[in-house]
């Protein structure tokens, strides 16, 4: 909360909790998330809806890839602290 759509996109370092993280390169989606888990079933979502706004040479990018510098405890709903 509190940021603009894909903020992270422009994030170079953040802190989550106790651990500092550096952001390594935008994440790109594979179609695992496009199997049901529970039927196996393919769609083509909910990489059709990415891929209409979220398309770089022919990938489709959602979140970043990031290398933690320090250990530490992560619990549901903490919140990030950008760093650079």
């Amino acid at each position: 909360a509190g940021c603009e759509p894909f903020a992270e996109d422009k994030w170079k370092k953040i802190r989550i909790g106790e651990i500092t993280f550096r952001i390594a390169k935008p994440c790109s989606r594979c179609v695992i998330p496009n199997i049901d888990p529970e039927t196996a079933e393919k769609s083509a979502e909910p990489n059709r809806t990415l891929s209409s706004f979220r398309r770089r040479d022919n990938k489709i990018f959602f979140g970043q890839n990031v290398i933690a510098d320090n250990q530490g405890k992560l619990e549901l709903g903490m919140s990030i602290e950008i760093l650079e």
